[in-house]
């Protein structure tokens, strides 16, 4: 019975032999070497002119280099000379004061006037433009030409203050002034994190106002109760984006300043000395060895942020 049915089962004589067909490429695979055919633009990119650049300028932070002069190994001076540079303490401590004290104050803002927009008023979005208006000129070199012109000596705010009786002379050439002229700018162009603080406000629900309001709770309790803990993760994002954004200002700084950081270097912010010690003095490695010591000190501020955020961020589902 065995042999038979073997028998049955075999090819008979003279008849075409069945060939294996050839494996065809599952569509898997085929939308992968798709994706990493569209992705290799981008990973080309990132490796030329971000992943190179910044594996270099790690190697010429342990360098004594110069452009001219080459490089010499000199392990971790640049990093230990920091302590002993006065210019470079002065830098942490303009950045510093700039992003504690100006960071605040630019959220503070923008939340107020997001409040204040989110209502139904005829041209609500008229509004909406204009205050965002200012953060589409970013940090632009003739926006700073403007501030600079507007706080000089002889300038509409110089006039307006001595209509009111103040001393003549500017803000940019007063040392006391610089800062609260740079944290005005930075307060100004609020318009990025008033327009996610608006999207935020849309999401929370209106029966919880009425609720407040018929338990007798006041604009104050009502804010400090429901708009403050449902807004905790919109206001958690703005102040992670806008603390790295405050640390890394430059242009405005260079333009109104002309370069120098003055007057007393008390605008000489962080980026500036950097960019002076690198490009004005041809000190590339010192200069690496700062911009690493920014990344470093800014992740750990990022970490911080996070690590916190459980006690105080609350997202939909949670108890505030």
């Amino acid at each position: 019975m065995t042999l038979t049915r073997e028998a049955s089962k075999a090819p008979e004589a003279g008849g075409p032999t069945r060939r294996p067909h050839p494996k065809r490429p599952s569509r898997r695979s085929s939308e992968t070497r798709a994706g990493y055919a569209f992705l290799a633009p981008w990973l080309l990119g990132f490796i030329a002119l971000t992943a190179g650049p910044m594996v270099a300028s790690l190697y010429l932070a342990f360098t004594n280099y110069h452009p001219v002069r080459g490089s010499d190994w000199i392990g971790w001076d640049n990093f230990t000379r920091m302590f002993s540079d006065d210019r470079f303490l002065k830098s942490v401590e303009v950045t510093v004061t700039y992003v504690v004290v100006g960071t605040p104050i630019k959220l503070a803002a923008a939340l107020a006037v997001a409040m204040l927009l989110n209502s139904r008023r005829r041209g609500q979005g008229v509004y909406r433009s204009l205050f965002y208006a200012p953060s589409l000129i970013g940090a632009s070199v003739s926006i700073a030409i403007v501030w600079r012109a507007m706080f000089n000596d002889q300038g509409v705010v110089d006039d307006v203050g001595q209509f009111f009786g103040l001393p003549p002379g500017g803000w940019v050439g007063d040392p006391s002034m610089t800062m609260p002229m740079m944290i005005l700018l930075a307060v100004w162009q609020f318009g990025a994190p008033m327009v996610i603080f608006l999207a935020g406000l849309k999401q929370i629900p209106s029966e919880l106002y009425e609720a407040a309001e018929v338990d007798g709770a006041g604009p104050v309790r009502k804010f400090l109760k429901i708009t403050l803990p449902m807004l905790s993760p919109v206001l958690f994002f703005n102040l992670v984006l806008e603390t790295i954004n405050s640390f890394q200002v430059f242009a405005s700084a260079f333009i109104i300043s002309r370069g120098t950081g003055g007057p007393a270097d008390s605008t000489m912010f962080y980026t500036l000395y950097l960019y002076l010690r690198g490009f004005g003095d041809g000190q590339l490695g010192y200069a690496a060895a700062m911009a690493w010591v920014l990344v470093v000190v800014v992740g750990i501020i990022t970490l911080v942020f996070f690590k916190t955020s459980k006690y105080w961020v609350h997202y939909n589902g949670e108890r505030a």
